[in-house]
Order: structure tokens, then sequence, then C-alpha cells
């Protein structure tokens, strides 16, 4: 019998992984530590030199690829979501990525780097949201992009 892991800011792994189906490798998102309810959450992801996609992007100039900083933006607007629902209601539905518009790559992100994702929900309409999210490592975007996300249960 698993319990509710605390949902107090910041967040870590245990949380992340109760609000989230993601698992490593697919897991993009290490703390929450800011939360509006309803609109904006900041996450980081440490990124390693042990992830396994620097095996082979680029083997001797490792590079995150673009899709995964792409992908831990939808993850953090997935957490958006969940965090912004009451608390009492049970954990139905998980978020997947539909639509991704307007990304912009503006630097490399590299092993050591801690990527900033910052996600700012624009609207909901029934089961669908809509975020944009900027990616940063030391202030700087590294990132951006409009995110689709739709709801289903189960």
């Amino acid at each position: 019998m698993s319990t509710t892991p605390d949902l107090s800011l910041p967040l870590g792994t245990a949380a992340i992984e109760y609000l989230l189906p993601h698992r490593y490798p697919f897991l993009l998102v290490d703390r929450v530590v800011e939360l509006e309810p309803e609109k904006r959450v900041l996450a980081y992801k440490n990124v390693s030199c042990n992830e396994p996609f620097f095996q082979g992007h680029f083997p001797g100039k490792p590079v995150m690829p673009g899709v995964l900083v792409i992908e831990a933006l939808a993850q953090a607007g997935g957490l958006l979501s969940q965090l912004s629902r009451n608390p009492s209601d049970p954990l139905t539905e998980t978020f997947y990525l539909v639509k991704v518009d307007n990304a912009k790559f503006s630097r490399m992100v590299v092993p050591g780097d801690r990527l900033e994702l910052d996600v700012e929900l624009k609207r909901r309409i029934r089961n669908m949201a809509q975020y944009v999210g900027i990616a940063r490592v030391d202030g700087q975007q590294v990132a951006c992009a409009e995110i689709l996300c739709a709801a289903a249960r189960g």
C-alpha cells in the first residue's frame, strides 16, 4: 500500500513520480521549486554526463537533444496541471503531448548544466492545456516553445 508523498515545495523525485507516469530514463524533471496554481511552474532538470542519450548524441561532444528539452518543458506543464487540481481528487488523468509550435533553440545543453524549466499556462479548454515554456541555463534562454497537451483518463 503506497502513501501519497508530501506535495509541498520543493518537490523531489518521489512527488514528481507520483504526479507523472514517466520513469528513468524518460523522467526529465528532477525538482519543482515554484508554483502558482493554474498559472506557472518553475522546475529543474540536472543534466548529468551519465544521461543515456549522450552515448550517441554526440560522442566526444555530448549535447542534450532539443526534442528532449521540449519534452522536459511538456513534463513541467503536466506537473503544473496536476499540481493545480484539487488535492482531494484522485489522479485519474495523464497528459499527452499533442502539438509543439514555435520551438526555437538558441544554445546547446551539455553535461553539468542545470536546465531551468519555466512554464506558464496560456489557456485550458476542456481536456486540453496550452503552455508557453522557456528553458534556461545560467539565466540564459536555451529553448522555448508553445506546447499543447491533452488529458486522457486512466
